[in-house]
């Protein structure tokens, strides 16, 4: 058994694709309309037939509290892995990027939360080893 897919609840789905693609460097696997919205999946640069992150609509009645929730305890709804967390720190604040955290040690990994724009924390992470 696989992780196929995994989502993020989002506000817009063309801001997100431009966070997500452009900010962040994943870039898009499958962008199928679906109605008002459109299965909108994206992948690691470096690994294209990896786990793919869907962008999912927050339409649902208790997607937006349960967001609210998280962010107000800084809680992120994701979490990825860098190689470098330094200078994907620096490179993601030059463009623009807001941190509720900025990289702290926390043990085996440095760890750093941005704010994606579309409503949700994301927590980066570097492992030490």
């Amino acid at each position: 058994m696989r992780i196929y897919v995994t989502n993020v609840f989002v506000d817009d789905q063309t801001k997100a694709e431009d966070f997500y693609t452009n900010k962040l460097g994943f870039v898009v696997k499958e962008d199928v309309p679906l109605g008002d919205h459109r299965w909108l999946t994206v992948v690691s640069k470096d690994q294209p037939d990896g786990t793919q992150l869907l962008l999912e609509p927050s339409e649902h009645p208790a997607v937006n509290p349960y967001k609210s929730a998280l962010v107000a305890d800084g809680i992120p709804a994701a979490s990825f892995q860098v190689d470098d967390l330094d200078a994907e720190h620096k490179r993601l604040t030059e463009l623009g990027v807001e941190f509720a955290q900025q990289p702290v040690d926390a043990g085996p990994v440095i760890m750093a939360v941005l704010d994606d724009t579309c409503g949700n924390l994301v927590q980066l992470i570097q492992m030490k080893q």
